[in-house]
């Protein structure tokens, strides 16, 4: 793209994570496409940081509605769109101490796909659990690990199939709407114009919304720690996912002999390139090995990204409720990843005016309306 010239399309989609990559990739089946991103590689915040794992028993039930939906593509995507299998199975095992028995009942009462086992079921699929931390246990037996790097560069692949345009090093300083456009002014000097602008800009989602004027959602950005360490000489390749069921903390299983803890922290932050800090990585070991017997050395890695959610830790999807041609594609949380391939459909459907089919029911949670009020007439 020149720098000072405009260039003009059907929809412009800023940011190149998991959720614009989706919402680019569906939305060129039909029109012509820019999916801007401000770095210099798509995905380098949440989506590059994510240690994925697909539970359908996680998150609000819009969330786990998007979910299920997600699955057929996670078992059978489309031709050349990966080279290797978008998904290993793995499981999910939910651990109760005691004081967490009356939320493990609950997630019995509202789940789907789990099975109660008992504690010496639990050990003899992580023998690593201390005897007596968990009075009761479930599995989900489905759940499955995520290929996102696959995933993300499958749907930038789609993309580029279908015509569309990635700007990277594209970072958006002025957006404003001129008749019956949006006109975005990226570092460099160029000008993406589109009747339609998708925002999928992760935790700065608020911020793209301020310089075009529009209200904020209330978005929230939440930093979540993981690191990663030698558990030998347990052998924990075949491990199901494990955390506790008020998801305090949590393990999976990593290149094999490695293993991943964070302490499911959610720490208020502004965006930015978030780091870990000393503390939650020493609140994760201590999480973890209070259920677990394993001894910690040494952390090999940590890192640190951010989830970010709106006031009801729901999506917000759909149009704004007076910016003309404004489309929200923020809030995704944890969750951004095992529902993106319907998230993506949803957002073209909805830009496109058509019948989202049985995730029709869940619009109303997703609504960005419900923070913004009515619309004006």
């Amino acid at each position: 793209m020149s720098a000072h010239d405009t260039h003009s399309f059907d929809a412009v989609v800023i940011g190149a994570g998991i959720a614009g990559a989706t919402a680019a990739a569906h939305l060129a089946a039909d029109r012509r496409v820019a999916l801007i991103e401000a770095e210099e590689s798509a995905g380098y915040h949440s989506t590059g940081r994510s240690a994925a794992i697909w539970i359908l028993n996680y998150g609000p039930p819009d969330v786990q509605a998007m979910t299920g939906a997600s699955r057929k593509f996670f078992e059978n995507p489309p031709p050349g769109f990966a080279d290797v299998p978008l998904m290993a199975r793995r499981g999910a095992m939910f651990l109760a101490p005691a004081d967490q028995t009356e939320a493990l009942h609950a997630l019995m009462t509202s789940g789907s796909q789990l099975q109660e086992i008992t504690p010496e079921q639990a050990r003899a699929r992580v023998p690593a659990i201390r005897p007596g931390y968990a009075v009761a246990a479930a599995i989900e037996e489905d759940a499955f690990d995520m290929d996102v790097a696959a995933l993300h560069q499958g749907f930038l692949r789609q993309l580029r199939a279908r015509d569309g345009v990635l700007a990277l090093r594209s970072k958006a300083g002025r957006i404003e709407r001129r008749a019956g456009a949006w006109q975005i002014e990226v570092s460099g000097g160029a000008v993406f114009s589109a009747p339609v602008l998708v925002n999928a800009a992760g935790a700065w989602g608020d911020e793209v919304g301020k310089i075009a004027g529009v209200k904020p959602l209330g978005l929230q950005p939440k930093r979540r720690t993981g690191v990663i360490i030698d558990p030998a000489p347990w052998q924990v390749a075949g491990w199901p996912m494990t955390n506790d069921v008020a998801h305090t903390w949590y393990i999976r299983p990593e290149a094999r002999t490695k293993l991943m803890v964070s302490p499911a922290d959610e720490t208020p932050m502004d965006p930015q390139d978030i780091q870990p800090d000393e503390l939650d990585i020493a609140i994760a070991i201590d999480s973890m090995q209070q259920a677990l017997d394993i001894e910690v050395k040494r952390v090999e890695h940590s890192w640190a990204g951010l989830r970010s959610f709106v006031p009801d830790r729901s999506f917000a999807l759909g149009w704004d409720a007076v910016a003309e041609g404004f489309f929200w594609a923020i809030g995704q949380g944890g969750y951004g990843i095992q529902t993106s391939p319907a998230a993506g459909q949803l957002v073209a459907d909805l830009v496109a005016g058509r019948d989202p089919g049985p995730l029709a029911r869940i619009l109303p949670k997703l609504d960005p309306r419900r923070f913004s009020g009515p619309a004006t007439p």
